[in-house]
């Protein structure tokens, strides 16, 4: 018994190693998912480079360009310098870019940006974080 199960596996194992032919072979129809249909011409092939562009309106001819207008550098403020409570030191401030209020004012959310931004520049000299960031924000 154990050399007949033995033939048996042995056997399964030597046809499990030998590769599956594809259906369409066995069928004998060519069929393909990528084979263009019957009576199909294929296109011309694509330029490599774009169309030149043909406005819809023929108004190429008629393009008005407006003239530049200068817009004035925004001027950097620089806030009053900061004293620090733990360390009793006082830090000069960054120069501030333009906000995001009315007229480019520094909102709430500009001021905390820059004073956790010189937090991280003044490090050790700024002392505790949290109350170097509390005397920045609330200036």
């Amino acid at each position: 018994m154990r050399k007949a199960s033995l033939a048996i596996l042995v056997f399964l194992s030597a046809i499990s190693t030998v590769p599956a032919h594809a259906q369409n072979s066995v069928l004998g129809d060519n069929y393909s998912i990528m084979v263009p249909e019957k009576g199909y011409k294929p296109s011309q092939p694509e330029p490599w480079l774009a169309p030149k562009y043909t406005s819809p309106r023929g108004t190429v001819k008629n393009v008005k360009l407006p003239k530049s207008t200068i817009v004035p550098t925004p001027s950097a403020q620089v806030p009053p310098d900061l004293y620090v409570p733990q360390t009793g030191r006082v830090l000069p401030n960054l120069p501030t870019v333009p906000g995001a209020g009315r007229g480019g004012a520094e909102t709430f959310q500009d001021r905390a940006a820059r004073c956790a931004h010189q937090a991280g520049v003044y490090g050790q000299a700024a002392g505790d974080r949290g109350s170097y960031m509390g005397a920045c924000v609330n200036q």
